[in-house]
């Protein structure tokens, strides 16, 4: 049976059907999701309320095929580039196999994410490491296990890195710049402006003093440039205009150097749709305008072409990843109803954060009841701990419904916390024709009491 997206054939939680295909906007669900009998849903033909049975709730199904579908999209959309993961939007022992197989590189912010990688026997020249503030520990373990590329954030980084560099060949780095770029879903996760933490300013000259200061370190060999937009970027404008403004700085370094870097790394942020009708471009949209700006660009400023390399974290493992939560309350007040599940913003604080959008099913149960406008709120002791707002549940949802968020595989459980020492949830990767498996178990009150070491 071919995958059909479930926001096109399970029927609404009203009773009646759901949209037609020609009519229904993109699924957010993974490609093998399939309504089942008596409301539920399958992921690689696995039950959502069978998985939240097993594994308790709050659990993250993560699709494995999904995952490695995805990053072979990356690759053929720029054949000649290289891909590389951002480890950042979600990393397990697993997730790092499962790259490696499909060829992509791995780009890490930490020594945590370093030796979680080096675990796995992940081929180190594939990393790139970057970060705003790389500690000295981060350095020191990047250099100890001969990471391919060290990402330059700061000047006061250069002396520091150098110093540190003990081998007979020197550590390739590449300069992050800042192009003046203001692109990205929420004004917390634009990076590519002036004025902010990240890069270092081509406009204000910063960029270039780096560049003067590596090129008179002979420890260090500067091979690129690198930049990060910022994160949800639904055009490839954006990215365009940022070739061209680096392609222009590659220019300039030849003509007052004397020397043609090779590399150039226009990071990630490439949006996924968490909702029905969020627009999330292909893979081959973004790279064919990348491609064309890059090709006209290194013509005009006549330059050699550089090896481009991206980044994307979030498009290849958000859509893959479904969450699942128990309701344990519903309120209604001031004319609102409010559900309450058994996870909240210590699983997920995107929409604490950013104010982030989702769609959220019932699973497991067939209802007639029409739908009604909801807010799905978690557990902690906060007003700001909201999951979902204003959307469409049964009038008749209860405690100890399962509710399940799809789009949930980037940015929820890496950035888990403790909050209300609730513990963080399980991943449960599901593959093939019903097959389950944890990749990460769940945090226990003995794991907390662990690391409370006071007497």
């Amino acid at each position: 049976m071919s995958a059909v997206p479930v926001d096109r054939a399970v029927p609404a939680p009203g009773g009646g059907p759901g949209p037609g295909p020609a009519s229904a906007p993109p699924s957010v669900w993974p490609a093998s999701a399939l309504p089942a009998p008596g409301g539920d849903i399958t992921v690689a033909g696995v039950s959502l309320t069978g998985l939240a049975e097993r594994y308790g709730t709050p659990t993250y199904v993560l699709d494995e095929d999904e995952v490695r579908a995805r990053a072979r999209a990356w690759r053929r959309a720029l054949p000649d580039a290289e891909i590389v993961y951002a480890a950042k939007a979600f990393l397990c022992r697993a997730v790092v196999d499962w790259i490696e197989e499909e060829g992509l590189g791995l780009d890490v912010c930490s020594a945590g994410e370093l030796e979680l990688a080096a675990a796995r026997g992940f081929p180190p020249e594939r990393i790139v490491l970057h970060g705003n503030a790389k500690s000295p520990d981060d350095l020191r373990t990047a250099l100890r296990l001969g990471v391919g590329r060290i990402v330059i954030d700061s000047e006061s980084e250069i002396a520091g890195l150098a110093a540190r560099v003990e081998g007979p060949r020197p550590q390739q780095v590449m300069i992050r710049v800042l192009p003046g770029i203001d692109a990205g879903g929420h004004r917390r996760i634009r990076t590519g402006a002036e004025g902010q933490k990240f890069g270092l300013s081509i406009a204000e000259g910063d960029a270039e003093d780096a560049v003067s200061r590596i090129l008179g370190r002979p420890e260090l060999e500067l091979v690129g440039l690198h930049c990060h937009l910022g994160s949800q970027i639904t055009t490839p404008g954006p990215y365009a205009r940022a070739v061209r403004r680096l392609v222009a700085f590659l220019a300039r370094i030849r003509d007052r150097y004397g020397i043609a870097l090779r590399e150039l790394d226009l990071g990630g942020g490439f949006a996924v749709a968490y909702r029905p009708g969020d627009p999330a471009p292909a893979p081959v949209a973004y790279a064919r305008r990348i491609d064309v700006e890059l090709l006209r660009a290194c013509h005009e400023f006549d330059v050699p072409v550089p090896r481009l390399t991206l980044e994307p974290g979030r498009s290849i493992v958000g859509p893959a990843g479904v969450a699942l939560y128990r309701v344990l309350s519903v309120k209604r007040s001031a004319g609102r109803v409010f559900v309450a599940v058994d996870g909240g913003m210590s699983d997920n604080p995107r929409p604490a954060l950013y104010g982030a959008r989702y769609a959220v099913r019932l699973v497991g149960r067939a209802t007639q009841a029409p739908t009604h406008e909801a807010t799905v709120v978690g557990r902690h002791c906060e007003a700001g701990d909201v999951l979902a707002e204003a959307v469409e549940l049964p009038g008749d949802v209860r405690p100890g419904d399962v509710l399940a968020v799809p789009a949930s595989g980037a940015y929820h459980v890496s950035m888990a916390s403790g909050y209300n020492a609730t513990g963080r949830p399980p991943v449960v990767a599901v593959a093939g024709e019903g097959r389950s498996r944890l990749l990460v178990r769940r945090e226990s009150v003995e794991d907390l009491l662990r690391r409370d070491v006071g007497l």
